[in-house]
C-alpha cells in the first residue's frame, strides 16, 4: 500500500465479514486505509441506509470526524456503512458499497454485490461469492507464520467450522453428523479445526470433548488457545471441509488451491444456495457426501479483478 495516495476511510460495523471485506479491497487499491468502526445510534439505525435529519450525528465521533473532513475515497460494507457512505458521497468523498444496499444504488460511486443477490445497474460490478485477501502471496505469508503444520501428516484436512444463519441450521446434532463424515474420510492424515465467532458453545464443547487430545490434531476454538491458525490451515490444507452457510468462508477457502467440500449443501436456502449452486457447477467445491474423491479446481479470485475494475471506474492509477 502507499501512504502518499489520497486519504480512504473504511466503515463498517465492526462484524468480522464486513471488516474482511473492506480490508480485501483497500489492500487490492494499494491504499492505506483508516479504518472506523461505526457505532449506530437510533433513530438512524432503524431506517439506515435511507436517511434522517441529522444523520451526522448517527454514527458517533470517529464518523462525525470523518463527515467534517470527508476522506477522498470512503470504502463501506454492510446496511449501516451504506447509510455512511452515502453521506458522504454528498460530501463530497468518492463511494463504494459493498453489498447490495437495498435501495437505489445511484446513490453512490459504485456498489460491489455478489451475483447470487441479482443486483444490477450502470454502477454496480457483481463477483461470485465475496471480497478476501486470498492469492498466492497472502497463502506464502500464513505458510511462513506457520511452519509447524508442514510437520502434520498429510493429507492435512482443514475443518471450517461456522454456525447457523437464517438460511441453515448448525446444532449439535448437525455437528455430530458432520464429524462422523470428517472421522470417516480423513484416513491416516491430520485435522486443523477453527470455529468462528458464530459456533455455537455446545458444538464448542463438543469439538473439544472428540478433538482435543486427539493426536496429530489442531483444534482452535478461542483466543485461549493460541493465535489463530485460521490463515495457516487455509495455506497449509491439503483438502479444505466447509460448512455451508457462509459465502465469505466459502469463498475464501475456494480462494486457495485446495480441493473444496461441503457439509451438508442440500439443506441451505435462499442467496447462499445459489451461490454454493454456482460453484458447484463451476467444479470448485463438492458435497462432503460424495467422499475424498481428489479433484481440481481454479481459485476463485474476485478481488483482483473488481479492484481493477474499480481503478478505471472511478480514474485511480493502476
Amino acid at each position: 500500500m502507499t501512504a502518499d495516495s489520497p486519504r480512504t476511510c473504511t466503515f463498517t460495523d465492526g462484524h468480522a465479514g464486513n471488516v474482511r471485506q473492506v480490508q480485501a479491497l483497500a489492500r487490492a487499491l494499494a491504499r492505506m486505509a483508516d479504518e472506523i468502526v461505526l457505532l449506530p445510534r437510533a433513530p438512524w439505525r432503524w431506517m439506515a441506509p435511507r436517511r434522517l435529519p441529522g444523520a451526522s450525528q448517527a454514527f458517533g465521533p470517529a464518523f462525525h470526524a470523518a463527515w467534517s473532513a470527508p476522506p477522498a475515497l470512503a470504502i463501506g460494507c454492510g446496511r449501516q456503512a451504506a447509510l455512511a457512505t452515502r453521506l458522504l458521497r454528498e460530501r463530497g468523498s468518492r463511494a463504494i458499497q459493498i453489498l447490495d444496499p437495498r435501495i437505489d444504488p445511484s446513490h453512490w460511486d459504485l456498489v460491489i454485490a455478489p451475483a447470487h443477490d441479482g443486483l444490477a445497474g450502470p454502477n454496480v460490478l457483481t463477483l461470485l461469492g465475496s471480497l478476501n485477501p486470498i492469492d498466492d502471496a497472502w497463502l506464502d505469508d500464513a505458510r511462513t507464520a506457520f511452519p509447524s503444520f508442514a510437520a502434520l501428516p498429510s493429507p492435512r484436512t482443514a475443518l471450517l467450522i461456522g454456525g447457523g444463519s437464517a438460511h441453515y441450521t448448525f446444532d449439535a446434532a448437525a455437528f455430530a453428523r458432520l464429524a462422523d463424515a470428517i472421522d470417516e474420510a480423513i484416513g491416516t492424515g491430520s485435522l486443523m479445526i477453527t470455529t468462528s465467532r458464530r459456533t455455537p458453545a455446545d458444538v464448542v464443547q463438543a469439538l473439544r470433548q472428540r478433538y482435543a487430545s486427539r493426536a496429530d490434531t489442531v483444534l482452535w476454538c478461542a483466543p485461549a488457545d493460541g493465535p489463530n491458525p485460521y490463515a495457516g490451515l487455509l495455506a497449509w490444507a491439503d483438502r479444505i471441509v466447509c460448512t455451508p452457510e457462509s459465502v465469505n468462508m466459502l469463498s475464501e477457502a475456494c480462494g486457495t488451491r485446495a480441493p473444496v467440500q461441503v457439509f451438508e449443501p442440500e439443506r441451505v436456502t435462499g442467496r447462499p444456495r445459489r451461490f454454493l449452486d454456482a460453484m458447484r457447477q463451476r467444479g470448485r467445491i463438492h458435497d462432503l457426501a460424495d467422499g475424498p474423491t481428489p479433484f481440481r479446481g481454479e481459485p476463485l479470485r474476485e478481488t483482483g479483478r473488481i479492484a481493477a475494475e474499480v481503478r478505471r471506474r472511478l480514474g485511480f492509477p493502476a
